[in-house]
């Protein structure tokens, strides 16, 4: 018998003969010893190890993974031989980055004021230093007096923005309107409009307290005025009881406050969105008009600008809305609307009659026809006597269709005090007798006038297509 005769393994060559077998360098033949570490080749085999600062089996794809104890000590070593310089640099490289922060929103609240033209509204109130001091607020402050514009701040919103409440570092209480868009275009006029805001003083008209322009949209500071609108009082449930004399007073005080926009300021202010959600109360029910988003200033030696139409529909003057002509008369229209309201406890923007009729013309309608009481709040008949017909015939006075008919603010001013007793009516007599180069009507003569309207001339006031127009049918 013969016999079989091989090298063993790890060798290679002839085992036949005299140290015929040889040494195989398994690291040089990676496709039969596969080895992804260090290779070491040994007599008969070979190893293979992960290489340092890993661990594993190396002999499989990716079978060497960082070993914890190397990356712990390699910490720690650096910690401890260079840990003091590590520190230094963890610490400037954060004041770094915050300074760097900072700058960026400096000049980002810097490019802000420039767009929102702050110069221009320096320029505007350099002739009253402390107007100028005032009126510009940093941004900081503002974000200080509202908690960041914390959401608990948040007093209320809708489609143009958000109001906050704040408390100033003076320790004044503002509510803060911050817009949610601006019409770039626009930013001279709102400039424009703010420097004549902040020379206003009436007791009757929100005081604004000044604007900032460093954000992308500016913010407003006004007055906070505690205790709502005109129109949560009117229409809020459970309804409050409001006394005739309380009414008539509201009425008088927004009538006070737009004759002083008219003609009480250097440069006329038309409110251009009169309604009872502008109108605000404080503790004692004294009314207050807010909301001068979008006023407009014309000046004296115009009787009014073409513009874009802007307001709420159901108080709007309808010729405004058709031919874009504001005047001092589109103000006098909604605030007879406003009258209609206090009357009737009514929402002018949401009533319609059984023919489909809006409140205006419902309300001139049965007051033609003598039936007032059908649409009168009952606390107002109860209470108002004859005052109630001189007023409901004032407010339609206020919304006849032709703005040339309707009596300026001033007239109705002093038609509204004369009504309040016997001691207004000296004082209205007073103030009319100063003011005779004014032109304005005397009061007492207006509202008799006024009396004589009340049934045969308001029946005929609108023609059909008037009666259309005022009947809340047109478009929206």
């Amino acid at each position: 018998m013969g016999y079989f005769c091989k090298c063993k393994k790890g060798y290679e060559g002839n085992p036949y003969l005299d140290n015929g077998c040889t040494d195989i360098d398994e690291c040089k033949q990676p496709q039969s010893h596969s080895c992804f570490g260090k290779c070491t080749n040994m007599d008969g085999s070979f190893d293979c190890r992960c290489r340092r600062g890993f661990q594993g089996n190396a002999t499989q794809p990716l079978g060497c993974v960082k070993s914890i104890h190397t990356v712990a000590g390699l910490i720690i070593g650096l910690s401890v031989s260079s840990g003091p310089i590590i520190l230094l640099l963890f610490i400037g490289s954060k004041i770094i980055i915050r300074k760097l922060k900072h700058q960026k929103e400096q000049k980002l609240r810097q490019r802000f004021f420039n767009e929102n033209r702050g110069q221009l509204l320096q320029q505007l109130v350099s002739h009253r230093s402390d107007i100028a001091e005032r009126m510009i607020i940093p941004l900081k402050e503002l974000k200080k007096a509202t908690n960041n514009f914390h959401p608990t701040r948040k007093l209320g919103g809708g489609g143009h923005g958000t109001v906050y409440k704040g408390i100033l570092s003076d320790l004044h209480v503002v509510a803060i309107k911050k817009s949610n868009i601006v019409v770039k275009s626009e930013i001279n006029e709102f400039i424009n409009e703010v420097a004549i805001l902040s020379q206003i003083n009436h007791r009757n008209i929100v005081k604004l307290f000044g604007c900032c322009l460093e954000t992308e949209v500016p913010l407003l500071a006004y007055e906070f005025i505690s205790n709502g609108t005109l129109c949560d009082y009117l229409h809020k449930t459970p309804l409050r009881s409001i006394p005739w004399q309380d009414i008539l007073r509201i009425a008088t005080e927004i009538g006070k406050a737009l004759a002083y926009l008219h003609s009480g300021v250097s440069v006329p202010v038309i409110h251009r969105d009169i309604k009872s959600t502008n109108i605000l109360l404080d503790d004692a029910l004294t009314a207050k008009v807010s909301d001068f988003g979008a006023s407009r200033h014309i000046p004296r030696d115009q009787t009014g600008i073409t513009t874009a139409v802007q307001g709420t529909l159901g108080y709007l003057d309808p010729m405004y809305f058709y031919c874009g002509r504001l005047t001092e008369k589109s103000d006098v229209y909604s605030f007879g609307v406003v009258l209609v309201e206090l009357l009737t406890r009514k929402m002018p923007i949401t009533y319609r009659s059984s023919k489909g009729d809006g409140l205006v013309a419902q309300f001139i309608e049965l007051l033609s026809g003598g039936k007032l009481e059908e649409i009168l709040d009952p606390q107002v008949m109860e209470e108002g006597g004859s005052q109630v017909e001189e007023v409901a015939a004032l407010a339609v006075s206020c919304t006849k269709l032709r703005a040339e008919e309707r009596p300026t603010m001033r007239s109705v001013e002093m038609t509204l005090e004369a009504l309040q007793g016997p001691k207004e009516r000296v004082r209205v007599r007073d103030d009319l007798l100063a003011k005779t180069n004014e032109g304005s009507y005397s009061a007492m003569r207006y509202t008799s006038s006024i009396r004589r309207t009340s049934s045969e001339n308001v029946s005929r006031q609108y023609s059909q297509e008037e009666e259309y127009l005022l009947s809340g049918s047109y478009p929206r």
